[in-house]
């Protein structure tokens, strides 16, 4: 596996310092530069492929947001910022993770877990090819494809572009986002109960205030906007 490419940006000297000290914990990372403000990153941004930001959001001149505006199609976008009121806004632009300072080794450790799943199955992910009986669809996964029963399917979840779909065997994932794949003819038996998920009706064991349960156990968030998909 290459070596993730990333830029750290932050106006403050010893945040800078603390998150390039970090990163450097991680060999999957290759810090391609470090600077203090947005404008700088810029030229570089034109230049380099670059896999992972890791953003401030109040910075002078260039502020973390617009930036990211400038730079979507970078994969991954992490903000570590001391203004938490910005969360919503942030994940408006794609963005993967969002820390509020000060930085913390083992918060910022679960966030490069998340980052390498998420660029993992970036990597691997393939649009579902074909579907059989109804009941069946095959994923391309690398050079081979899986055939998947939709009855085995237990959630499916949201991760940007990619829907993760989650069976009692594997976590197996598509090149396509939630929102379409529902539309999909052979996904009418799921219902989204949240923004990342949707589920099986015949799966729910039961319904609590803010989460189903499934017969497996697994606890899925409801969002407060997708509760009245559950009145059935």
């Amino acid at each position: 596996m290459k070596p993730y490419k990333c830029l750290i940006i932050d106006d403050d000297e010893i945040d800078r310092l603390t998150a390039t000290s970090f990163v450097k914990k991680f060999p999957q990372f290759n810090i391609i530069g470090v600077y203090e403000n947005g404008l700088d990153a810029l030229p570089v941004l034109e230049k380099e492929s670059i896999d992972v930001l890791f953003l401030d959001i109040d910075m002078p001149e260039l502020d973390g947001l617009e930036l990211r505006k400038m730079a979507i199609n970078v994969p991954v976008c992490i903000y570590i910022t001391s203004h938490a009121e910005h969360a919503v806004e942030s994940f408006q632009v794609d963005t993967l993770d969002f820390i509020v300072k000060p930085l913390k080794l083992d918060r910022f450790t679960a966030t490069v877990s998340r980052i390498n799943e998420y660029l993992e199955l970036k990597n691997k992910a393939e649009l579902f090819e074909a579907a059989l009986g109804g009941d069946v669809i095959y994923i391309k996964e690398g050079h081979e494809q899986t055939k998947i029963k939709l009855h085995d399917v237990f959630y499916l979840e949201a991760l940007k572009d990619y829907t993760k779909i989650v069976t009692s065997a594997k976590k197996h994932c598509v090149l396509t986002n939630i929102g379409n794949l529902l539309k999909e003819s052979h996904f009418q038996s799921f219902i989204r109960v949240h923004r990342s998920f949707a589920i099986q009706k015949n799966y729910i064991e039961r319904k609590l205030a803010n989460e189903v349960v499934l017969t497996n156990g697994i606890q899925i968030p409801i969002g407060r906007s997708y509760k009245d998909n559950l009145d059935f």
